[in-house]
C-alpha cells in the first residue's frame, strides 16, 4: 500500500507503518502545493491512503469523490502521536467504505 505524509506529519511514524510504502510530501517536492493541488497529485499518484494533521482539509475539500483515503491526526506531537501509532496503524490496514478517519491524539 501507498502512503503518503503531509507536511505535519511525523516522519518517525513511518517505521510503524512497515511493509507500506511510505513517502512525503517533502520528499516529491510538493511542499509547496495547496491542499486541492495536493489531493489530486496524492490520487494521480496512486497513493492509497493520505495522512496529515489539518484537521481542516475535510472541511475545505469535497471528499466524497476521491478515491484515496484520508487519515487526520488531530496533533502534530510525535510523543502524543507515537502512542496512538497502533490506532493510526489500524486505520491504516483496515480500510473501511469512508474516505475519511480521524484519529483523536
Amino acid at each position: 500500500m501507498k502512503v503518503l505524509f503531509d507536511q505535519g506529519t511525523p516522519v518517525p511514524l513511518r517505521r510503524f507503518l512497515h511493509p507500506h510504502q511510505v513517502d512525503t510530501v517533502a520528499e516529491l517536492g510538493w511542499s509547496e502545493l495547496q491542499n486541492g493541488t495536493l489531493i489530486k497529485n496524492t490520487i494521480n499518484s496512486g497513493y492509497d491512503v493520505f495522512v496529515t494533521t489539518d484537521q481542516n482539509l475535510p472541511h475545505q475539500q469535497n471528499l466524497k469523490s476521491i478515491t484515496t483515503r484520508i487519515v487526520v491526526l488531530t496533533s502534530t506531537s510525535w510523543p502524543r502521536i507515537q502512542k496512538k501509532a497502533d490506532a493510526i496503524r489500524d486505520a491504516i490496514d483496515n480500510p473501511t467504505f469512508q474516505t475519511l478517519t480521524i484519529i483523536n491524539i
